[in-house]
């Protein structure tokens, strides 16, 4: 993949396409103000943004949590995403899809009558499925931190917003070790999930991942991954986990839409590992978005047709 300067991209804000230079909100935008804004984060392999009705689905759930209304229908949203990607000559990306509140001076309270603000921005990554590269170099080295999950009577853990800074915090307590991705714990000490992205560990035969009764975000990928995991008969178990039974654990690994399926070499120092399991759950996931985004009918960049695999029913990471 040859770099590609910001500078040199095209985003769209508030229906039209403009230079990344010159691309702006509002100062009184809620969303810059307030973070009163939510968004998706989607992964992009031949021209097609995979599974966009689970991402179109999750960021319609995301507004509902809100009670912000969506101002243009998911096709037209989708037509945008299309448009973005057609004007930067990407194949290949991620995409972050954005919708906020809108301009408001009134103060914290938003108006009844809001006018949401919509952008689109895109990052240019290399080719992804069996023949392509992974986006991660090394295995993922998590840290437990001491900055606990929001619970969800706080803020809904189902609402991917622009409000990371729980998110922030946990990752700022790595820069005091090796690791490279914060384990969060709810406030009953209990496993959520890594910062950005949904945890899965191998326990006697077993995937295990945390309940989405608590605070952990309905990742796309992790709906993936169940889905993979029921077509091999797989076992998968959703619990409340404790810090140890990963630490413990034969196998773990982290998923998410661009990190996709992500190994998990330690845990607060101790070894834990990729395997067998996350070998072949990576191949599968490989396989899927080959099926997808790669194979049968060609997809053109401004065409951007739904293909077989992107029909969704669900990533976190974040994920």
């Amino acid at each position: 993949m040859s770099e590609v300067s910001t500078d040199d991209l095209q985003y769209h804000v508030d229906g039209e396409l403009v230079a990344a230079s010159e691309a702006t909100v509002s100062v009184h935008d809620r969303g810059f103000a307030y973070g009163d804004a939510v968004f998706e984060t989607i992964r992009v392999y031949g021209g097609v943004p995979f599974r966009w009705a689970a991402h179109a689905e999750r960021l319609a759930d995301s507004a509902a949590a809100l009670s912000l209304p969506l101002p243009i229908e998911r096709g037209e949203l989708r037509a945008r995403v299309i448009e973005t990607l057609a004007a930067n000559d990407l194949r290949e990306a991620t995409v972050k899809l954005s919708v906020t509140r809108g301009s408001d001076t009134r103060g914290l309270t938003p108006t009844t009558e809001p006018d949401p603000t919509v952008v689109v921005t895109v990052s240019p990554l290399s080719r992804g499925g069996a023949e392509g590269e992974r986006v991660w170099d090394d295995p993922a080295r998590l840290q437990t931190a001491k900055t606990r999950r929001v619970p969800d009577r706080a803020l809904p853990s189902q609402a991917k917003t622009h409000n990371y800074l729980n998110q922030i915090l946990a990752r700022l307590e790595t820069r005091v070790s090796d690791a490279t991705e914060a384990l969060v714990l709810d406030t009953d000490g209990y496993v959520a999930e890594a910062a950005t992205a949904n945890l899965w560990f191998v326990a006697d035969d077993a995937l295990c991942t945390p309940s989405l009764a608590g605070p952990v975000l309905p990742g796309i990928t992790r709906e993936t991954v169940r889905e993979i995991a029921a077509d091999e008969g797989i076992p998968v178990e959703e619990g409340q986990y404790e810090p140890d039974d990963v630490r413990e654990a034969d196998e773990a690994f982290l998923t998410s839409s661009i990190r996709e399926v992500k190994p998990i070499a330690t845990v607060d120092g101790v070894t834990v590992g990729g395997g067998p399991v996350t070998t072949l759950v990576g191949r599968l996931y490989d396989a899927r978005v080959d099926a997808a985004c790669y194979g049968g009918e060609e997809v053109g960049v401004a065409g951007g047709a739904e293909t077989t695999g992107d029909t969704g029913d669900d990533q976190p990471s974040g994920p």
